[in-house]
């Protein structure tokens, strides 16, 4: 499979999974739909899986190792405060902790596309064009 299908796939997954956890996420922040929780979960962890493929074509397409290592170390911290949110302040701050999530989230999302955007432009995949695929 060609690089840049690879990276439009995954670049696809990355906003539908983003999407699909931001929706979840407001949803747990307005008291709703708490037993979704383990989904909310595994989708994060699918999306950072998404990340670490990018950062992976990245890295052999030498499309800015320095920017794809920086990935990486987001997906971590995003990993890490997935799986220790609900044990990070709790009590009536704790809303705190959700909104530092959400940023971070967000954050990654954006960080997801401008990688994808980096491979593409760095290994010829034109924008859109059905002659790149």
């Amino acid at each position: 499979m060609k690089r840049t299908v690879l990276v439009l796939i995954v670049r696809g997954l990355v906003s539908l999974l983003g999407l699909a956890l931001i929706v979840l996420g407001v949803l747990f922040w307005t008291g709703r739909a708490l037993e979704l929780l383990q989904v909310h979960m595994l989708l994060g962890a699918l999306f950072v899986v998404c990340l670490w493929v990018l950062v992976g074509l990245a890295l052999s397409a030498r499309a800015g190792a320095a920017f794809a290592l920086g990935v990486f170390v987001w997906s971590l911290i995003v990993l890490a405060l997935g799986m220790t949110q609900l044990t990070l302040w709790p009590g009536p701050r704790h809303w705190i902790v959700e909104a530092v999530h959400l940023l971070v989230g967000l954050i990654a999302i954006g960080l997801g596309h401008a990688l994808a955007g980096r491979i593409r432009r760095l290994t010829g995949g034109a924008r859109g064009s059905a002659s790149s695929v």
